[in-house]
């Protein structure tokens, strides 16, 4: 069974939940979703590290910012909590979480000592870029969209515990919020290849291979242009990758942090 509500602490303005003790690993997770989508990492980084998950802003517990806008609004709202760590963490984002972990990346080298980067997008082509843009520009902020195509663009037909916590959390989710962090999500198409090229730490680019949006080349390609970069494509997996395949990502993400450690 899948948690859809954890204890949680404030940490630099944002709700998050906080577990286990030693070297921090801060979560952040996609449009629409909230900390406990962790889940599984959660469980799986606990015992050895010190888990930060927070809600990010509109989602969860923590409340939308009317003024966010575009990413660096979102990248800036986790640098402030990076700021109040002892030592450099290593951050995990998944869909636009992945976008902003890469821009914290480069804005906060010495907050960040790797980086992992989860069903992200890079350099969008001209086609998924106009149909994201176009389901941005219907939402008003005040009424939610339907989740039934959000759901079968992540999941496909089939139902499953994971698909019910998602849905769970898309009607919850704050109509402001929603739509502050879905254009922002939107209007950006990733890291630019300078700003790959120019990461100075370890950075993992994993991703499904039936990953339509987020696809295997992108991460590929964004792993090629990172000079410490590397790339895991998930068999079977999609855009959910670390709720459906966890039993395949941990083992890598652990490997990955232990070695950073290391």
């Amino acid at each position: 069974m899948i948690s859809t509500t954890l204890p949680r602490s404030e940490r630099a303005g944002l709700s998050a939940i906080v577990v286990g003790e030693g070297r921090p690993v801060v979560l952040l997770h996609g449009v629409g979703l909230r900390a406990e989508a962790w889940g599984p990492q959660i469980d799986a980084l606990r015992d050895n590290y010190q888990v930060i998950a927070p809600d990010m802003p509109g989602h969860g517990q923590t409340p939308p910012n009317p003024q966010f806008r575009v990413l660096d609004d979102y990248v800036r709202a986790v640098l402030h909590l990076l700021r109040t760590l002892d030592e450099p963490a290593v951050v995990v984002g998944h869909s636009m979480g992945a976008m902003i972990a890469l821009e914290l990346a480069k804005a906060a080298p010495d907050r960040v000592g790797a980086v992992a980067a989860l069903n992200g997008v890079f350099e969008r082509g001209a086609k998924a870029r106009e149909a994201v843009q176009g389901r941005a520009a219907i939402l008003d902020g005040k009424v939610l969209p339907d989740t039934k195509p959000t759901l079968e663009r992540w999941f496909g037909a089939k139902l499953s515990p994971e698909r019910a916590a998602c849905e769970a959390w898309l009607l919850s989710v704050d109509p402001l919020g929603y739509q502050r962090a879905y254009t922002a999500f939107a209007h950006a198409d990733g890291p630019s290849r300078s700003t790959l090229e120019g990461m100075a730490c370890p950075a993992l680019f994993a991703t499904g291979a039936r990953e339509p949006n987020s696809t295997p080349e992108m991460s590929r390609k964004m792993a090629h242009h990172s000079p410490k970069g590397r790339a895991l494509i998930v068999e079977g997996a999609a855009h959910m990758m670390p709720m459906t395949h966890a039993e395949v990502l941990n083992p890598a993400l652990l490997d990955f942090v232990q070695e950073v450690r290391a």
